[in-house]
């Protein structure tokens, strides 16, 4: 049974906050995934965008530790807006975990994967 609190509703509140930040493109997938969607090209890319986070609880057991891979837009600071991703990211698992009365400590890594080009259509 899913809960609130679950590793899955976690990915999907950090994948939302961080695709949320100006600058973020995407959020991209850990290489197992993108091993095995490259072994099925006939079937369409259906990878959903908490495919780029990873959340694992920490060994004592007293926490999460989440992992956030993500591929930025050109034209800003790639330092600036990884800060970005890894405060909003971490303020909506506080957020989250605080509202269903699992309040946890929370670390967040944010590592950036790429920076997509920017083409102009004109």
């Amino acid at each position: 049974m899913m809960t609130a609190t679950g590793t899955t509703a976690l990915l999907g509140v950090a994948a939302e906050a961080a695709l949320a930040v100006p600058g973020v493109a995407a959020l991209q997938p850990h290489l197992a995934r993108r091993l095995a969607a490259a072994a099925a090209p006939t079937r369409a890319d259906t990878t959903p965008p908490e495919a780029g986070i990873r959340a694992d609880r920490a060994p004592d057991g007293s926490g999460w530790h989440i992992e956030v891979r993500c591929v930025l837009t050109e034209g800003r600071r790639a330092l600036d807006i990884a800060r970005n991703v890894h405060d909003r990211v971490t303020d909506a698992l506080i957020t989250h975990l605080a509202t269903h009365a699992a309040a946890e400590p929370v670390t967040v890594a944010v590592t950036v994967t790429g920076i997509a080009a920017w083409h102009d259509a004109a």
